[in-house]
């Protein structure tokens, strides 16, 4: 059954959120003593997104066990929320660098990426979710549907689809653009693999941010969410999200100094967006910041901020700031370059 409740948890019984403090990943490290002993190391860099980094210092103690005595593993205690997250100075700085949680960007030879695929059962989410999706029996022809997925849930994602196709549904999906590795996933970010021929797309994963910023780029499509680590089915609703960014907007029309935000992170920086913005406003300045947040902020005489970094900078802690913060879009709609009915999500396209 859906629940009415925002995103709320359903029963958690034998789920994510009772597997995650005992749930076992592969952290691959074939791979990485494997690349230790071919590069003759000294050094090697390890880093984990924020929910994984009380991970660290067991998988250094594993990967010391099997390496020389002589190699030094460090840990990154930098911010990290996706595979564009890169820590670039320790990256620099060691033989081996491994990024853990997140599927790769950019092909390079300077990163092991290590995806970490969750081993939550999707399938009984997806049983519930039968119920947001059009009814096969009571039609003539297959009711077409997109499916979509996280990188932490990539390793089933064939078995997904066939369970729909079984199910007497046609499955679409596709492969986004160049900033996306698999078929079928989206980032919170990019959502150009739900670019297909179908009124309703199933996002399979956790959080509310994918499938919301999914819902708004893709407006004619229906976005069920069946969350198997919160044990819950949802469908997206973006009337509370227009209305805060619009609140936003609002706010920073009357706005005559204007922070342009530059993100220093190699898979965030949009550089020609804060070109053209300084270029048309004699008002707006450049700041450059590798970690944007509100503390950093509060000591500028700004009316308002406008982030050319990542989109959940805003979306996300936006209410935080002390002025408003907008996206490049919502800028154009505030200074009055584009009416307000343009208002649109955020969203990242190549920048590498």
């Amino acid at each position: 059954m859906s629940q009415d409740s925002e995103y709320s948890e359903g029963d958690l019984r034998n789920t994510g959120m009772s597997l995650k403090h005992d749930r076992e990943w592969d952290y691959e490290l074939d791979r990485i003593v494997e690349a230790v002993e071919e590069r003759d190391a000294t050094k090697v860099g390890l880093q984990f997104p924020e929910g994984l980094k009380r991970r660290g210092p067991q998988v250094a103690d594993d990967i010391r066990a099997l390496v020389p005595d002589d190699v030094t593993v460090m840990i990154s205690g930098q911010p990290c929320y996706g595979a564009c997250d890169l820590d670039t100075f320790l990256m620099k700085r060691t033989d081996v660098f491994v990024h853990f949680g997140h599927s790769p960007m950019k092909n390079t030879d300077k990163v092991i990426y290590v995806p970490l695929f969750s081993n939550v059962d999707v399938f009984p989410i997806m049983e519930e979710s039968l119920e947001e999706l059009p009814d096969p029996e009571a039609s003539d022809e297959r009711p077409s549907v997109g499916l979509v997925t996280t990188a932490q849930h990539m390793n089933r994602f064939e078995e997904m689809k066939s369970w729909l196709d079984e199910r007497g549904f046609d499955v679409r999906t596709r492969k986004g653009d160049d900033r996306l590795t698999h078929e079928g996933q989206v980032l919170g970010c990019n959502y150009a693999s739900a670019d297909i021929d179908a009124d309703h797309v199933l996002y399979v994963g956790g959080g509310k941010f994918h499938p919301l910023g999914l819902a708004m780029e893709h407006p004619d499509k229906k976005v069920v969410i069946g969350d198997p680590v919160n044990n819950v089915v949802t469908v997206a609703d973006t009337e509370k999200f227009l209305k805060q960014r619009y609140a936003s907007v609002h706010k920073a029309m009357d706005a005559e100094k204007w922070g342009v935000i530059f993100c220093t992170k190699i898979g965030q920086g949009r550089w020609e967006q804060a070109e053209e913005i300084l270029e048309d406003n004699d008002d707006a300045y450049l700041i450059t910041m590798d970690e944007v947040t509100p503390d950093r902020l509060r000591n500028f005489d700004m009316d308002a901020f406008v982030n050319t970094g990542c989109p959940r900078i805003t979306t996300d802690d936006g209410p935080q700031f002390h002025k408003p913060m907008l996206t490049p879009g919502e800028y154009e709609i505030a200074v009055g370059n584009k009416p307000l009915d343009e208002l649109s999500f955020d969203t990242f396209h190549g920048t590498w």
